[in-house]
C-alpha cells in the first residue's frame, strides 16, 4: 500500500470512528445520560434515585453527602446496638503507635475510640470535607482530653494525608457518598504505607432486612469490583456486625504520587 493511500485510509478511519463515537454520544443524550467531559468515569443521568446526586460510578449512583445538621444521628445511643462499634474496632486488630485515617470522621465517634487503643504514640488523622464537623470534633475531643487525634480539612477528592505514612485507612458509612470516589482513593492509596490497610465499612446491599435507603448500601463485590483500578489486594470481609461489612484491603505497591504531600495535614 502506498503512503498516499495509506494516510487516505487512515484519515477515513477516524472520520467514521468520529461518527460512531458522535452517535453514541446522541443515544446517550436521547436516554438522558450524560459523560463527565473531565473524567469519563463518572456519568450523569437525568433520571436518578432522590436519595442521589445523578453521578454514577461503576454504575452505581452516588448517594447525597450526610450534613453537618444531621451530626447527632453519629452519637445516637442506639448506635453501640446497631452497629456495635467496639466488635468493630476490635476486628480492625490495631496496635499502640498506629496511624489511622478516619476519613469522615464527623463528630469523632470511632476517632475518639480508636485513641485509646492505638495510645500517645499513635495518631488519629480525623479528615472530613465540613469544617462544622471539624469544629464539632475539636470540642468533644477537648471535653474528653484527647490529645492524639487531629482534625484535618479534606477536599471531595484528597483526603490531604501525608504520604506513604498511614497504617489503616477507615471509613464507616461514608464511601457510598465520596463524589470523587476514584480520586478520593487514589489519593488515599498514595497516604497508605505499603502493606497499610484500608477497611470498607458498609451497610449490606445484600440484606435486604438492613433498614436503610438502598443508595446508603454496598455490596461487596461493588466495594471489591471499585477498588480494583488502585493498588490494593482483598485481603478480608469479616461478618461480626449486624448490619454491615468490613472489607479489608491492603497496598500492594509503591505508587508514583503526582502531587505529594510533603507537610502535615492542615488542621483547623
Amino acid at each position: 500500500m502506498s503512503r498516499k493511500l495509506f494516510l487516505f485510509t487512515l484519515a477515513i478511519t477516524f472520520i467514521v470512528l468520529g461518527q460512531v463515537a458522535s452517535a453514541l454520544g446522541q443515544i446517550a443524550q436521547t436516554k438522558g445520560i450524560r459523560v463527565d467531559p473531565d473524567n469519563s468515569r463518572y456519568t450523569y443521568r437525568v433520571q436518578h434515585s432522590r436519595d442521589g446526586i445523578g453521578k454514577f460510578y461503576m454504575g452505581r449512583e452516588i448517594a447525597h453527602v450526610m450534613g453537618h445538621l444531621g451530626a447527632g444521628w453519629l452519637e445516637r445511643s442506639s448506635r453501640e446496638i446497631e452497629e456495635r462499634p467496639q466488635t468493630l474496632i476490635r476486628a480492625l486488630k490495631l496496635k499502640a503507635g498506629d496511624k489511622v485515617a478516619d476519613i469522615g470522621v464527623g463528630t469523632g465517634y470511632f476517632a475518639r475510640r480508636i485513641s485509646r487503643i492505638i495510645g500517645p504514640k499513635g495518631t488519629v488523622y480525623g479528615v472530613d470535607i465540613q469544617q462544622e464537623m471539624l469544629d464539632l470534633l475539636g470540642r468533644n475531643l477537648k471535653n474528653a482530653g484527647i490529645k492524639n487525634v487531629k482534625g484535618v480539612l479534606g477536599t471531595i477528592s484528597n483526603p490531604n494525608l501525608p504520604a506513604n505514612t498511614i497504617d489503616l485507612v477507615l471509613m464507616v458509612d461514608v464511601y457510598h457518598e465520596f463524589s470523587h470516589p476514584y480520586e478520593m482513593i487514589q489519593n488515599i492509596c498514595n497516604a497508605l504505607k505499603t502493606g497499610g490497610r484500608v477497611a470498607f465499612v458498609e451497610y449490606r446491599m445484600e440484606d435486604p432486612k438492613v433498614p436503610i435507603k438502598l443508595l446508603h448500601k454496598m455490596s461487596q463485590l461493588q466495594v471489591l469490583k471499585e477498588a480494583s483500578p488502585h493498588p490494593l489486594e482483598w485481603v478480608e470481609t469479616i461478618s461480626v456486625l449486624p448490619r454491615q461489612h468490613i472489607i479489608i484491603f491492603k497496598k500492594t505497591k509503591l505508587q508514583s504520587i503526582a502531587k505529594t504531600n510533603t507537610n502535615e495535614p492542615r488542621t483547623p
